[in-house]
């Protein structure tokens, strides 16, 4: 069974959300990439339009747009996803995922490109910003 953790970041309220998608929706996700854009039908928020930003896999190891395919690969990297703030001119060998979603990503980060007309916070948070 397909599960993912959704992390959308909505850039007008600086706050993010989180919703899981079980299937058979998680498997609509499967083969996207980073960089794509998706309507918000696929999750049940019509109207909104979110770009798929990063994520990681079951493991913890980030995706990164320059790795292509959904494999695990250990890259030499001087700055960019999954690496450190190095001296100037050292280069880092780290383990990164590719820009490519599969059944082993566990957590897809997504950004607000076109706002709809629902709130994206869910029933039980509203009450909570209320109350607090």
């Amino acid at each position: 069974m397909v599960t993912f953790k959704l992390v959308i970041g909505d850039p007008k309220t600086k706050k993010s959300y989180q919703r899981e998608i079980i299937e058979p929706d998680s498997k609509k996700f499967i083969g996207m990439k980073l960089g794509e854009t998706f309507k918000g039908e696929l999750i049940d928020l019509n109207g909104y339009e979110f770009l798929i930003t990063g994520g990681s896999d079951h493991c913890g190891f980030p995706l990164r747009k320059d790795v292509s395919g959904p494999i695990r690969k250990k890259i030499t990297a001087v700055r960019g996803v999954g690496i450190g703030k190095p001296s100037k001119g050292v280069k880092q060998k780290k383990t990164v995922f590719g820009n490519t979603i599969a059944e082993t990503t566990a957590q897809i980060n997504v950004k607000v490109v076109k706002e709809g007309k629902e709130s994206l916070a869910k029933p039980e948070e509203k009450k909570d910003e209320q109350s607090a």
